[in-house]
């Protein structure tokens, strides 16, 4: 004699939520990957003290080092390249220029920088500070 049971009759399916809770944990972890590869857009300076006003948004990071090299976006280039990149930079997106100078770094060629960049019509120019006084 054969009992039916139902179980026969029962077509196969896939279970969707543990897929799904897989799929959100592969997710969470390529977010939180991503964000702890944060990209350092510079070279490490010591910046000069002073008061500023925190600026947010996107920059252009132009890096004078205490032995008086030009870098932009980490990139070191000579100062006609520089000049040349950031204000082909500036006259594409407006984006403003950020300079980071380090404390040892010349005055001289961080004002020939600054003068070349607004003569080649970069307006919106500025230095990096520490904040502290």
């Amino acid at each position: 004699m054969r009992l039916n049971s139902g179980y026969e009759d029962r077509k196969a399916r896939l279970e969707m939520i543990s897929l799904m809770d897989v799929m959100f944990l592969i997710l969470v972890f390529f977010v939180y990957s991503i964000f702890s590869m944060a990209v350092h857009r510079g070279l490490k300076v010591e910046l000069p003290a002073a008061r500023g006003v925190p600026e947010q948004g996107e920059r252009v990071i132009v890096t004078l080092a205490a032995d008086g090299t030009l870098s932009l976006n980490r990139r070191p280039l000579a100062l006609e390249d520089l000049v040349r990149g950031v204000t082909l930079l500036w006259r594409e997106t407006g984006t403003p220029v950020l300079i980071s100078t380090d404390r040892a770094a010349p005055l001289g060629v961080g004002i020939e920088l600054l003068g070349r960049l607004k003569e080649g019509g970069v307006e919106r120019v500025t230095f990096q500070v520490s904040g502290k006084p």
